[in-house]
């Protein structure tokens, strides 16, 4: 079951922030190479450009091979962005792959109050001991559903589109078009159902 209410405030808290110039949002996407994770990063960063506020984004590699771990970083504001810096502790972390998940690194990084989308299969849920925000999405189940295999990237921004409410869907799906070679149906289809899907983790398990 969809827990709306918990999405709802994080939205309106993010759009009121934004709002009122409060400072910038810095996320990380974090999975392995064939994910599409540097991809992802990209639609997301554009759409939010294109719904008129600033966007910054790298990416960092650990390998030039499939498998390999990947983050990328953007970073998004309603004024114009001068830092140059790495982005140490972010407010948001995607997470594509479930094997990476850590929570000694999660709470070293991830700024207290932040949010993290976890894309992780079935009932599974992670044990933090931090305060966030966690949204559970099995990315892997819509994508394989929707005939994309193993690239989950259009899945998980659907998920983090509602998780986040920094940017619509609708600029996101518009992004995706522009943005994928092939199978684009496919890859809304799988965007806009995991837009839906995307639950609350209980605060019990993150507190």
């Amino acid at each position: 079951m969809v827990r709306k209410t918990g999405m709802d405030q994080t939205r309106k808290e993010l759009k009121r922030r934004m709002a009122k110039g409060l400072g910038m949002i810095e996320i990380r996407f974090q999975g392995r190479g064939g994910q599409g994770v540097v991809v992802a990063s990209e639609i997301f960063a554009r759409a939010c450009f294109e719904e008129g506020r600033y966007s910054q984004g790298y990416s960092i590699f650990g390998g030039e091979r499939r498998g390999a771990p990947v983050a990328a970083f953007v970073r998004i504001s309603d004024e114009k962005i001068y830092l140059k810096c790495d982005i140490e502790h972010p407010d948001h972390l995607v997470m594509f792959d479930s094997s990476l998940f850590s929570p000694a690194e999660i709470e070293a990084q991830l700024r207290p109050g932040g949010t993290l989308l976890f894309n992780i299969a079935g009932d599974l849920e992670p044990r933090l001991s931090g305060n966030y925000r966690v949204g559970l999405i099995d990315a892997q189940k819509i994508s394989r559903n929707h005939g994309l295999g193993a690239i989950v990237n259009t899945a998980v921004l659907g998920a983090y589109a509602r998780l986040s409410g920094i940017v619509s869907l609708d600029a996101v799906l518009k992004e995706i078009a522009n943005a994928v070679p092939a199978a684009v149906e496919e890859n809304l289809a799988a965007a806009k159902e995991a837009y839906e899907s995307v639950t609350m983790c209980p605060r019990g398990n993150s507190e």
